[in-house]
């Protein structure tokens, strides 16, 4: 297990040095970088997976037989630039929703029901690109009772560049940080093994 773990954590360190790159730049270097370690991962597994000494009832016997049935889900991430490696980001909001789900049980109505989601929604969007919710949110409302209908201007990431004062940058600066924090575990992980 070891072995695939190390091939695994190599992914990630190709895709630590990635982040800044264009969607292009990035498939490119997962081209030339991610493909030859995945099709090794993918050989091990099939040699895992035929070896009489890994027990299919093991954790790693249900690890590999996992890792097989869901191998194009999980290589799907190197043919397209912008898709991430996990979905790390969407599980973590889906925890938001999650949690406040027992607040959100009686919302009075079916209509108040869609009208809360698409609030949240709103919401969790705004949050996602770490912007000051209150002035996202009562600019889209104002701009929606006043008739407008160029709903591309009131995404999010379109917004956030339209308004860059609104930007929580401090936000961005913890995102910096946890990459940052990331990066580093991993390298002394990387560190630790070669001594």
């Amino acid at each position: 297990a070891a072995r695939a773990l190390s091939m695994y954590r190599g992914l990630y360190d190709i895709e630590d040095r990635a982040k800044s790159f264009s969607a292009d730049a990035r498939l490119e270097l997962r081209q030339r970088e991610s493909a030859p370690i995945m099709r090794e991962l993918h050989d091990w597994l099939l040699e895992k997976n035929a070896d009489l000494r890994v027990l299919p009832k093991s954790k790693l016997g249900k690890a590999v037989r996992y890792a097989l049935n869901q191998w194009d889900e999980l290589s799907v991430y190197l043919g397209n630039g912008t898709i991430p490696i996990d979905n790390n980001e969407t599980e973590r909001e889906l925890r938001r929703l999650t949690i406040g789900r027992r607040n959100w049980l009686f919302v009075g109505s079916h209509r108040g029901g869609e009208v809360a989601a698409a609030m949240y929604t709103l919401v969790s969007s705004a949050a996602r690109h770490h912007l000051d919710v209150w002035a996202y949110v009562d600019d889209c409302l104002r701009r929606l009772a006043g008739g407008s209908t160029d709903y591309e201007s009131l995404l999010p990431d379109v917004w956030r560049v339209a308004h860059p004062k609104s930007i929580r940058v401090y936000r961005d600066a913890e995102k910096q940080s946890r990459r940052l924090t990331t990066q580093q575990r991993r390298v002394r992980r990387r560190e630790a093994r070669v001594a």
